[in-house]
């Protein structure tokens, strides 16, 4: 019996123009992404009004193009346009049309606006799919840290900036004086003693800079250090005062003068070195608040905090107003200090917000011993006047405390790990503050439009419209 194989021909053209549409399967990303687009209010994007010049490519297939990429995670502008050519499912989203890298990278680097409106609306479509029920909800907050545009490597500490200045110093006497010699040894081709003053007087400069802007930064956390080292010590003045043992030296005050391995990056100078998994590196960190039920993001921030202390209150107020009221926050003990916590749940006036906030001072073990399995009753109820640290300790003690807190764990941690794995965004593209904030804001679009995509969004969106 004879072979039989597919026919292969790559010879004969098609007699009709394609349709890309019947190239990508009916339930494909892209597809919910076009769809999804369609539905937001574009009207804040920068565009052309006056008609001159070269034609403009539409905001809503630049949106598109960018949510998909990185949902898909393709992160560079160059691999994106290259993307233009390669791939099916982005030649339907672009209509076979190729924006240049350039193009790509400006309408994600000044479109923060646009992004942070359709990050909005999206949390609206969710809810009028019913994929989401908004209004007294229940999220988890973290933070994770994101490597920066920049190298560690090209960071500096404040007392090697003194020592290197010293040294730039010397070697511009140097070449001062070897300038007066008439019979001086000449320098290599190319190299002139007034361009190598200059040369030395401009890196001079840019680590004066760089020193000033490590006594500011050590001013700023000096503050903050000073604000919690007096709550430690009324709260220990509190314990004397009701009869309380006691025991040890009280807390070190807080120095406002800078640390010798405060360090300062030349090429991102706004991103700072944290701690990670693999060590340390030159990071951001990138704040999340996460609605327990959907698994959708409605809150998100970046901070340039090594550590997530200041970053409760902030988190929480950077939640979506469309989500609704917040109810629970839930929080890990990285989070927690009494000044945090208060305000979340407290107005600057005194008055409760409503917003109750679930977050351990110490860290927990995920092992159960035999006792944690055990029914325990439930604990007495904290005496009038209670510290906010003893509320704390009886509220995670509650039934409804622990079963609370364990809806942390499996839903914004597991984000992260999407964000991270499975669309692999692991480093932002974009420097400073406000340009890293704006990327941040499209990778978490990004992933809510992927996660309405999984929760079968595309159907209903599809009939609705």
């Amino acid at each position: 019996m004879a072979i039989n194989f597919v026919t292969i021909d790559r010879d004969t053209p098609l007699l009709l123009p394609p349709d890309l549409r019947d190239w990508v399967p009916a339930d494909h990303l892209a597809h919910f992404i076009l769809d999804a687009v369609a539905t937001l209010d574009l009207s804040q994007a920068k565009v052309n009004h006056r008609g001159t010049g070269s034609a403009q490519y539409p905001p809503g297939l630049l949106l598109g193009l960018l949510v998909y990429s990185y949902a898909t995670g393709t992160f560079g502008s160059r691999r994106i346009e290259q993307s233009t050519y390669d791939n099916v499912a982005v030649r339907l989203l672009t209509a076979d049309t190729h924006p240049d890298h350039d193009t790509i990278c400006t309408f994600r680097r000044e479109h923060q606006a646009l992004l942070q409106a359709s990050f909005v609306e999206v949390l609206q479509l969710a809810q009028a799919l019913k994929l989401a029920q908004f209004g007294q909800i229940t999220v988890s907050v973290d933070g994770t840290k994101i490597a920066a545009n920049a190298s560690k490597h090209s960071a500096m500490s404040y007392d090697r900036m003194g020592q290197r200045l010293t040294e730039l110093e010397v070697e511009v006497q140097q070449l001062v004086a070897k300038a007066e010699q008439a019979d001086a040894t000449p320098l290599q081709d190319g190299l002139t003693i007034p361009a190598e003053i200059v040369r030395r007087q401009e890196r001079r400069a840019a680590l004066a800079q760089a020193r000033a802007e490590i006594e500011a930064r050590a001013h700023a956390r000096y503050a903050v250090e000073l604000a919690a080292h007096e709550e430690k010590m009324a709260a220990r003045q509190a314990r004397q005062a009701r009869g309380e043992t006691v025991r040890g030296k009280g807390p070190t005050p807080p120095s406002p003068a800078p640390k010798p391995k405060d360090q300062y990056n030349f090429t991102d100078p706004d991103s700072r070195i944290m701690k990670t998994a693999g060590g340390f590196g030159q990071c951001y960190n990138a704040q999340a608040a996460v609605e327990v039920e959907s698994r959708l993001i409605v809150g998100e921030r970046v901070s340039q905090a090594p550590n997530d202390k200041q970053e409760l209150g902030p988190t929480v107020a950077a939640i979506a107003p469309a989500a609704g009221p917040v109810a629970t926050v839930l929080a890990d003990n990285g989070f927690y200090s009494a000044a945090a916590v208060q305000q979340v749940e407290q107005t600057a006036g005194g008055t409760p917000t409503g917003t109750t906030v679930y977050a351990p001072l110490d860290k927990t073990s995920h092992h159960r011993s035999v006792a944690d399995l055990e029914r325990q009753p439930e604990p007495p109820a904290p005496a009038a006047g209670a510290s906010t640290s003893e509320v704390m300790r009886h509220r995670l003690k509650t039934t409804v405390g622990k079963s609370l807190y364990k809806l942390r764990q499996q839903t914004v941690e597991p984000v992260f790990g999407i964000i991270k794995a499975a669309m692999g965004f692991r480093q932002f593209r974009l420097r400073g503050p406000i340009k890293v904030a704006t990327e941040w804001t499209l990778v978490c679009l990004a992933y809510n439009l992927r996660r309405l995509h999984t929760l079968g969004a595309g159907p209903k969106l599809a009939a609705a419209r």
